[in-house]
């Protein structure tokens, strides 16, 4: 296995597209490390960094499709902080897989975006 980077999936084992992103990036021979953020929800400071290094506003990583989103969310005005805040509260809401490799990330939909950062 290649282990030129360190490569850390934000992974929930549920979802079908994230299962792909690990499944793809074992054929690459690919090391990785599988972060379950339902289990291990990232810290504000962390999810923000995720941001960051993914290049988008907050607002993009909510998965609008969530009962809670449309619950509690849906049509309000947020501020970036606040949407971080939402997501770490309610993990739910980050869309997956998220796929970084040193300063480089993607959220792998489709999966074969991953191989834009390997």
């Amino acid at each position: 296995m290649s282990n030129t980077g360190n490569i850390i999936v934000y992974h929930n084992p549920r979802c079908s597209k994230s299962r792909c992103a690990l499944d793809f990036l074992k054929e690459k021979e690919e090391a990785f490390e599988v972060v379950e953020y339902l289990k291990q929800v990232p810290t504000i400071d962390e999810l923000t960094n995720i941001i960051r290094i993914l290049g988008i506003e907050p607002f993009e990583l909510v998965r609008k499709g969530e009962p809670i989103y449309k619950e509690q969310f849906k049509g309000k005005q947020l501020t970036d902080k606040q949407w971080v805040e939402a997501m770490v509260k309610f993990p739910k809401l980050i869309e997956r897989p998220i796929v970084i490799k040193n300063s480089n990330g993607v959220i792998a939909r489709p999966v074969e975006r991953i191989a834009e950062i390997l």
